[in-house]
């Protein structure tokens, strides 16, 4: 895909907007913004890196938000904040030591089986059940492997964390979510840590994408759209796919 100059930056700009108009109606945004990170030339980790730096601005805000309104204490949740930090932090080290060329063929192949689980994932029920394994083995366990994942790709992890805690750990569906904001939030910051330690942060796209993303929530937040959200994921996984198509052919 050919660009110059300012026409880079408009692209990632309005790609930005869509994925956090999106986002905020069906989730699934990373799938857009790093396709699309890709095409712009951007070398493999410093597309990771910039990804996170764009796309923490809508974890710190939830987090805020989950916070602020009680969904979720502060004390319940900041052990397994710790640990999503740590794991996360591993998994940006990690990836810091993968060879560039597998990176560049591994994050499509992640994005497509990402984009499949997008599509297929069953819903969260909002009835709580009992656990399947104890807050222990879930803080040690499950919440540093999922944060390690998005130490090193990042797409999904929102998803996958509020899946895990409402399979494994039994809760509701908000609470769930709730929980999942907070995780993501300190996922998310870990790995931008390391990524910008290792100067693999391209500073003013990621600036100009999160303004992108602040206003595509807002629309999203205002929007009157009545669509089914099954419809939007499906919009979604076509847009990542495309955009994977065309990066493979420009190799």
């Amino acid at each position: 895909m050919d660009f110059s100059g300012l026409s880079i930056e408009l692209f990632l700009f309005i790609i930005a907007v869509a994925a956090g108009f999106i986002d905020t109606l069906a989730g699934g945004g990373g799938l857009i913004t790093m396709p699309a990170l890709m095409l712009s030339g951007m070398p493999p980790l410093a597309v990771l890196g910039t990804n996170k730096l764009q796309g923490s601005v809508g974890t710190a805000t939830a987090t805020y938000m989950m916070l602020k309104n009680k969904k979720v204490s502060w004390s319940k949740i900041k052990l397994l904040i710790l640990f999503s930090f740590i794991g996360s932090l591993s998994g940006a080290i990690i990836v810091q030591f993968v060879n560039v060329k597998i990176l560049s063929f591994l994050i499509p192949v992640v994005l497509v089986l990402i984009s499949i689980y997008f599509l297929v994932a069953p819903k969260n029920h909002e009835q709580q059940h009992a656990p399947v394994i104890t807050k222990k083995t879930f803080r040690n366990l499950v919440v540093p492997s999922i944060a390690c994942y998005d130490g090193m790709f990042g797409p999904g992890t929102g998803s996958f964390f509020s899946s895990a805690a409402a399979w494994l750990r039994g809760q509701g569906f908000i609470k769930a979510t709730a929980y999942a904001k907070g995780l993501n939030f300190a996922s998310n910051i870990a790995a931008l840590f390391v990524f910008a330690v290792v100067g693999q942060v391209i500073w003013m796209t990621g600036v100009i994408m999160m303004l992108g993303q602040v206003i595509g929530a807002w629309l999203g937040s205002h929007c009157l759209l009545r669509i089914n959200p099954a419809y939007l994921r499906i919009i979604i996984v076509v847009i990542c796919l495309g955009m994977l198509v065309k990066y493979f052919l420009n190799i």
